[in-house]
Order: structure tokens, then sequence, then C-alpha cells
């Protein structure tokens, strides 16, 4: 069992807001929703912990979308993430301040931080959660994630340590409407990590090249799978429908692992986790590890020509047919409402 002497100092709930050129990125503002919803159960505020260079707007927004209270740490030295430097400063904040538990996203960057920072504090890190609450019993936060290959869902206690620690997937919390005229205390924190000793630096950035696909941004996607039994499908079939609905083309696995569709497109445990307002599902079973990406959608159609199929129990709208012959209709019946 891990021994700290870590003493929460308050019952606040921090989020870590990742910035990248001055502006919050999307995982720390949607983890401010769930954050606001634990952090009254606990009866503390919601916080969130800005890092970066030139950051202002960053603050803005994170009042805007929820946070009571913003610790910024505003510096050169943070302008591109280091493990060195982002580990020193927040386990800086936080033992200065000592809250009682912390979100931060599972994103790449939360992934390399999130252990780091745990191991400094000497707590315990639950990580790539997709749901959390408050267990009644304890008062700490009880955290789910996928076990076992993603075949089960398990929930987590870390009773011993804090502060409570975890990483969430992006995609799986809404962002709360933005509110943009809040405001709130902000505590500037001076602490500049020295630039010398950060290990590694970036020297160049070069932009990824191919197509840019945004799933986690996306409000419609359009995914197909198995089911179109081969790469074609997407052209002539996925991919009219998306553009017609104005959303993007994703994927199940097997369409990636066969070598349809890059992986760039993948919906599901090992791909993007999203939670957009309409997912339409062409030739998906429904695998535990497909509805664990996209179970979150706010509604969810599925085309699939197996009535027993997995995805039926999850959809909002399921239609029993061959997506070759349902997708085209629709995407004729979109576009002739448009003209």
């Amino acid at each position: 069992m891990l021994q700290s002497s870590y003493e929460p100092q308050s019952k606040d709930l921090w989020v870590f807001i990742e910035t990248k050129h001055g502006k919050a990125r999307n995982v720390g503002l949607e983890l401010l929703n769930p954050g606001r919803r634990l952090a009254a159960i606990q009866g503390g505020k919601t916080v969130g912990l800005v890092i970066g260079y030139k950051c202002d707007e960053a603050v803005k927004e994170a009042f805007a979308y929820g946070a009571d209270k913003v610790i910024v740490m505003d510096n050169e030295v943070y302008d591109h993430y280091s493990t060195d430097a982002y580990t020193a400063a927040i386990v800086h904040a936080v033992e200065k301040n000592c809250p009682y538990s912390m979100l931060m996203g599972a994103s790449p960057l939360g992934r390399d931080l999130g252990p780091r920072v745990a191991g400094r504090l000497k707590t315990g890190l639950t990580a790539d959660c997709t749901s959390l609450d408050i267990d009644e019993e304890t008062g700490r936060i009880a955290w789910t994630r996928p076990a076992f290959g993603g075949n089960l869902m398990a929930t987590i206690l870390c009773p011993f340590t804090f502060p409570q620690l975890g990483t969430c997937r992006p995609g799986v919390n809404k962002k709360m409407e933005p509110d943009f005229s809040r405001t709130g205390e902000i505590e500037v924190d001076d602490y500049a990590f020295p630039a010398d000793q950060i290990r590694i630096k970036v020297l160049e950035t070069i932009e990824e090249e191919g197509e840019k696909v945004d799933l986690e941004g996306a409000d419609i996607i359009v995914s197909g799978g198995r089911g179109l039994g081969g790469p074609e499908g997407f052209e002539t079939t996925i991919k009219p429908l998306a553009d017609a609905l104005g959303g993007v083309v994703g994927s199940s696995r097997a369409a990636v692992d066969a070598g349809w569709i890059p992986h760039s497109h993948q919906v599901g445990q090992t791909g993007k986790t999203v939670g957009p307002k309409l997912y339409v599902a062409c030739g998906i079973s429904g695998a535990i590890q497909h509805l664990a990406g996209m179970g979150s959608s706010d509604f969810i159609v599925c085309i699939n020509k197996d009535p027993e199929a997995p995805i039926f129990g999850v959809a909002d709208l399921g239609v029993i047919g061959n997506l070759y012959d349902v997708c085209p209709a629709l995407t004729k019946l979109i576009l002739a409402d448009k003209d």
C-alpha cells in the first residue's frame, strides 16, 4: 500500500486544463462538467489548473465552461509540453494547495503526465476512465474504466491516498454550454521550472500528412464496419451519407485491421472515444470495445441486416436491412430535402 503524508486542505476538485497556442484544449473543458458535479457532492469548488504560455484565453474559457477558480502558471518554459516541466509545475501547485481530487484528460499528454504526477505525490492513479461518480459509503471518487480487454467495465476506488487522481477519455463527457460572462478568482502562480533542466526539448514540429479527421470534435459521425465487405464501401456509401449530413467518416476496428481505412478514423477502445450529437453505425455489430467509444452519443442510429446484432441494444433508432440499400436511399432523401 502506498504511504503518503499528503493531507487534503480542502474539498476542492481540480481539473488540469491542457493548452495549445494559449487556448484550452477540449478535453479539459469537457472535464469541467463532471468536475462541477463531483465537487458539489464533495463540498468544494471546481478549480481549473491552466499551465502554458500567453494563456489568458484559456483562463477565460475555463471560467466560461464551469470553473469557479483558476490557478494559472504562465511562462515561456511551458510553451511546449515537457514531462519534466509540467510534472514539477503540477506537483508544486498540488503540494501548495492540497486539493482533495484532480481530473486529467487521457490524451497523449495526460497519459504521459498522469503517472509521473501520481508517482511524485505517492498517490494512486486510475487511468482511461469513461465514467465518474462519488462512492456514497467512502465519499471517494468511483472511477469506472474498461478492463480485461474491454470485455467488462470495472469501478475502482482508491481509498488510502490523496489527492484522488484519474485520467478520463476525451469525448466521453459533454462540455457545458459556455457562459463567457462568468468570472471567478484567479490565482497566479509564478513557479517556473528551470529551462536548463528540461531533458527533452522540441526541435521541430512536422504537420501530419494525409487526411485529418476530427472525430472527437464532430457533431455527426457516420461509421462503417465489417459489414461493408470491402474498402470501396467507404467511398461509395459511407462518405456520401456523411457529407450529406455534414458529418465525418468513422469506422470500427475490424475495418481498420482489414486495411480498408486509416486508423485515424477508428472509433472504440483502441481508437477515439466520441460523443457526437448523431452517430450512425453502418454494418457494425456492436462489440463492447466499439460501444465503449461511442456509447455516450446523443442519438445513435444503426443499420444492420442482423436483427440480433448487439448494436441494436444501444441504438435510439435501428434499421434492419442491407446498408447498401438503406444508406444510398437515406442520402438521396437528405439531399432532396436540401434542394
